[in-house]
C-alpha cells in the first residue's frame, strides 16, 4: 500500500476526531480530561521550536542575501519586490477576512482553550521592534524581536571578511537544518495532535465549529487571484509592458505544477523554463531572481496568513487592533526571508504570526484539516509572484527579450 502523505493523514486525523468528538457530545468533560493533554502536548512542541528555527534560518538567509555589495543593483530590487508585493498579500487577506468574515456565526470562548495576550498600541509596536535587550526577547519568545535581531545579526556577517563570518554563519546554518529535522519529526505527530485538539472543540461546540472553513477557503482563493490579477498584473505592465493574458498565458505552465504540487521550490525547473522561453526574460535574470524568490518568496503563505489570523480572531472573538494587524504584517513579511524549504513551512510559520499577536494556538487545528487545499493556492502565487519579479526586473535592466515572449506566447497586445 502505497504511503499516505502527510497532509492525508492530517485530514485523516481530522475526521476521526470529528467522529468521536461527535460521539462524545453528551461527555465533553472525557474528551477535555483524557484527550485535550495530548493535544496540547503537541502545541507545546511547536512552540518549542519556532524561536530556534525563526532565529537561526534568518540568520542564514539574511547572511546569504543580505550584503548591497555582492548583491547591486538586481538584488536590491528583487529584494525590494518581493518584500513589498508579500506585505500587500498579507494585507489583501486581512482586508478580505474582515469584509466576508469567515469566522462570524462560530464563538469559542479564549478561556476555553488560552488566554490571549493583550495587544500594545501601534506606536509600542513598532518601536518594540528592536529590542533593547535581544536576550530578553528571545527567551520571552517576542517574534518581531527575535526577527529584527536575526536580521541585523544575518547582515552584520555579510560586513566581515569570510574567516570571521564563515564560521559563525555555518554553525547557525547547522543549527537551521538540526531544527528543520525536528521540526520534519513534530510535523509526523500532526494527525494526532490534531485530532486531539479537534474532539475536545466538536464535543463541547458540535460540528457548527467546521462549517465556517468553507469561508476560509473561498476567500483565500479569491485572495490570491486578487493579488495575481492586481498586483502582479499592474508591476508586469507598468514595468514591462507586458499585457495580463500574455503573462498569465506564458507561466500558466509553472503555475499549474506548482498547483498540483503545492511546491514552488519543487517547480522551480518549470518556472525558469517558462520565464526564459514564454516570457523572454534572459538566463542572467532568472538564474539569480527565480531561485531567490522559490527561497524567500511567499506572497500566497503571507495572504493565508492574514486570512487565518483575522478567522481565529473572529472565532475567539477576539478584536484585533491596528497595532495587531501591522504586527502581522511585519512577523508574515520579515518571517518569509527564513521560512522556506522548511517542512510543514506554512503551518509553522503561521504559529508564529498567531503567537505575535497573542492568538490561541489551539486554533490551528481549525485550519490543518484544510491546509492542503490551501496550499495548492499559496504555491501557485508564490510562482506567479516570481515570475512577475524576473520579469519586472529583467524590464528595468533591459534583459527581457520582447520578441520572443510574443512568439512564445503568441497572443497580441
Amino acid at each position: 500500500m502505497k504511503k499516505l502523505q502527510l497532509t492525508t493523514k492530517i485530514f485523516i486525523g481530522l475526521i476521526l476526531g470529528v467522529i468521536v468528538g461527535m460521539l462524545l457530545q453528551g461527555n465533553p468533560d472525557i474528551a477535555v480530561k483524557f484527550i485535550k493533554p495530548f493535544g496540547t502536548l503537541f502545541l507545546n512542541l511547536i512552540k518549542m521550536i519556532i524561536v530556534p528555527l525563526v532565529f537561526s534560518s534568518l540568520i542564514v538567509g539574511a547572511a546569504s542575501i543580505g550584503d548591497p555589495k555582492s548583491l547591486g543593483r538586481i538584488g536590491g530590487k528583487t529584494l525590494g519586490y518581493y518584500m513589498v508585493t508579500t506585505a500587500i498579500a498579507v494585507t489583501i487577506g486581512l482586508v478580505l477576512s474582515k469584509v466576508f468574515t469567515p469566522g462570524a456565526g462560530l464563538t469559542i470562548p479564549v478561556d476555553a482553550t488560552a488566554e490571549a495576550v493583550e495587544a500594545p498600541a501601534l506606536v509600542d509596536t513598532l518601536i518594540n521592534i528592536i529590542p533593547k535587550n535581544p536576550l530578553q526577547g528571545i527567551v520571552s519568545g517576542n517574534i518581531l524581536q527575535v526577527i529584527a535581531f536575526a536580521l541585523f545579526m544575518g547582515i552584520g556577517c555579510t560586513a566581515l571578511p569570510d574567516d570571521k563570518s564563515k564560521p559563525f554563519i555555518a554553525f547557525f546554518d547547522s543549527v537551521a537544518e538540526i531544527m528543520y529535522k525536528i521540526t520534519a519529526f513534530i510535523m509526523m505527530l500532526a494527525p494526532f495532535g490534531v485530532f486531539a485538539l479537534i474532539v475536545p472543540v466538536v464535543a463541547t461546540y458540535g460540528l457548527d465549529v467546521l462549517l465556517p472553513l468553507a469561508k476560509v477557503i473561498v476567500v483565500v482563493y479569491i485572495g490570491c487571484i486578487l493579488h495575481a490579477l492586481i498586483t502582479y498584473s499592474t508591476a508586469v505592465k507598468l514595468f514591462a509592458k507586458i499585457g495580463v493574458s500574455k503573462f498569465f498565458k506564458g507561466i500558466a505552465p509553472a503555475a499549474v505544477t506548482a498547483f498540483s504540487t503545492t511546491s514552488s521550490s519543487g517547480t522551480l525547473p518549470v518556472t525558469i523554463s517558462s520565464t526564459r522561453e514564454n516570457l523572454g526574460v534572459s538566463e542572467r535574470i532568472s538564474s539569480f531572481v527565480l531561485p531567490l524568490g522559490a527561497t524567500i518568496n511567499m506572497d500566497g503563505t503571507a495572504l493565508y496568513q492574514g486570512v487565518c489570523a483575522l478567522f481565529l480572531a473572529q472565532v475567539y472573538g477576539i478584536d484585533l487592533t491596528l497595532g495587531q494587524m501591522m504586527t502581522i504584517v511585519l512577523t508574515a513579511t520579515l518571517g518569509s526571508i527564513g521560512t522556506a524549504g522548511v517542512p510543514g513551512a506554512g503551518f509553522i510559520m503561521l504559529t508564529l504570526v498567531l503567537q505575535s499577536v497573542g492568538l490561541p494556538l489551539e486554533g490551528l487545528v481549525l485550519i490543518g484539516g484544510i491546509d492542503r487545499i490551501l496550499d495548492m493556492a499559496r504555491a501557485s502565487l508564490n510562482v506567479i509572484g516570481d515570475a512577475s519579479c524576473a520579469v519586472v526586473v529583467a524590464a528595468t535592466e533591459n534583459e527581457i527579450d520582447f520578441d520572443l515572449a510574443s512568439e512564445k506566447v503568441a497572443l497580441a497586445e
